[in-house]
Formats: C-alpha cells, sequence, structure tokens
C-alpha cells in the first residue's frame, strides 16, 4: 500500500517536471495550449489562416501537385510528361505552405522532434486509407547520406516511415536503399539542377533483392520530384514491380 502510493507520488512529481521543462504551449505561436500528442501546434495554428492545407483534388496523377479550377478529368501535367520521372505516382497529405511550413523546417534543420506526431498525423491520416486500398509489399524512407545523418542525428523520413509503418502494417525496410553520393542541398537548385544532382546518387544495398515487389518510398517533401525519382529509378532498374511516394507535404 505504501509502496503504491510513493510510486503514485512520484508519478505525479515526474508529470509536474515533465510540463515545466516542455509545458503545454504551441511552438508555433508560443500563446496557445497544445500537447506532446499534438506535437506542441495548437488548434489555432492548425485551422488558421497559415494552417494546414490539405490537397484535394484535381491534382497531376504522376506528380499530386494540386491544381484549382473544376477541372472533372484525370491528367499529368506538363512538367512531368517533360521530366521522365520513375516513379508510378507521388501523393503528399498537404501542402508546405504555413505552419505546415514552420514545423518541417524545425524538424528537420533544428531538431525539434517535438514536431514529429503532428507531421507523422498529416502523412498517416491521409496516406494509410490510400495505401490500404492496393498490395504494398516495402515502406522504404528515402536515406540521408551517412555524413549528413551524422550532422543532423537522425534521419526524418525514417522516422515518418516508421509511424506510418506502425499506422498501417506494411513493413518498414530501411536497408534497401543506400546513399552514396553526398549531394549539396536541392534548396536552390533549379528543376534541371536537381536532377543532375541526384544522378548516380543512390544504390540498392548488395545483396537486396527486388524483384516483383511493389515499393512506397517515403519523405518530408516533395518538391520536383527529383530525389524520389532518382531513388525509384534504381529500383526499377533492380526489377521492382512498382515504385509509389509518399510525402507529409507538397511544395508549390
Amino acid at each position: 500500500m505504501r509502496q503504491g502510493l510513493w510510486l503514485n507520488g512520484l508519478g505525479r512529481f515526474l508529470a509536474a517536471a515533465a510540463a515545466l521543462l516542455y509545458p503545454e504551449r504551441c511552438r508555433i505561436c508560443d500563446v496557445e495550449r497544445a500537447t506532446v500528442a499534438e506535437g506542441y501546434v495548437c488548434a489555432r495554428c492548425r485551422s488558421g489562416r497559415y494552417g494546414v492545407r490539405w490537397i484535394r483534388r484535381p491534382f497531376c496523377e504522376r506528380c499530386g501537385l494540386p491544381f484549382e479550377g473544376a477541372l472533372t478529368t484525370r491528367f499529368e501535367c506538363a512538367n512531368c510528361r517533360g521530366l521522365g520521372l520513375h516513379f508510378s505516382k507521388a501523393r503528399a497529405a498537404v501542402l508546405a505552405t504555413g505552419v505546415v511550413r514552420d514545423a518541417i523546417h524545425r524538424y528537420k534543420y533544428h531538431r525539434a522532434l517535438w514536431h514529429e506526431p503532428f507531421l507523422a498525423r498529416l502523412l498517416t491520416d491521409q496516406a494509410v486509407p490510400e495505401l490500404l486500398c492496393e498490395r504494398w509489399d516495402w515502406l522504404v524512407p528515402i536515406p540521408l547520406h551517412p555524413v549528413r545523418e551524422r550532422e543532423r542525428e537522425f534521419n526524418q523520413a525514417q522516422r515518418l516511415a516508421k509511424r506510418l509503418s506502425a499506422a498501417s502494417g506494411i513493413p518498414l525496410n530501411v536497408r534497401m536503399l543506400l546513399r552514396v553520393e553526398p549531394t549539396k542541398t536541392q534548396t536552390r537548385l533549379t528543376r534541371r539542377e536537381r536532377a543532375a544532382n541526384m544522378r548516380q546518387a543512390f544504390a540498392l544495398r548488395a545483396g537486396v533483392s527486388v524483384c516483383g515487389q511493389r515499393i512506397v518510398l517515403i519523405d518530408d517533401v516533395l518538391t520536383t520530384g527529383a530525389t524520389a525519382s532518382a531513388c525509384a529509378q534504381v529500383l526499377r532498374a533492380g526489377g521492382a514491380g512498382d515504385v509509389c511516394v509518399w510525402t507529409v507535404a507538397r511544395g508549390v
């Protein structure tokens, strides 16, 4: 009995200490209440003027780029027709704007891991229903070069893919692809420069067979699709039956 009371007291003390270290306050606006389960992003930030913008049809069937208007037929955008992308389709949950863009930037470059539940929930809410309509063998996060991963201390794509795997039941494979070239950041490159930068950047790990496998590549953001396409090219050359892409956000 006394031990139980002591443990309850210890639990309350630890909870109070955690609240002091990690107060339940939105890390975007620093005003409204937000919990760890919400990724420290409050309801007002999620739904406000610069809040979450879900991607709905119409969008390009290949790259998932959304278009405004009353389009009623399925279509592929002009950019995709000229690029020769190697994945069958790319989909994203939301646009990389406002609160989503801020959360991804902090998560990715400033190790703001507290935003992960927020970003992962966006991905799983959209991706799981669609993925379960088809058969997929593996979720494969786009790998970082070892040097970049040591600098960042984690691979955001791998962490998001792990959460999507748990939500969907599709197994995670983090040992299928290697990043063999330490490419420079894509942020300031043109579409053509991004494609050139990714050429020969990835390889299948020795001894890995992907023959006939249906693979979903996972990343945080898709912009031009150059990185995902380079990964898909390696997988298709290795015999993969199909490769699609899912990301949290879509750059515009």
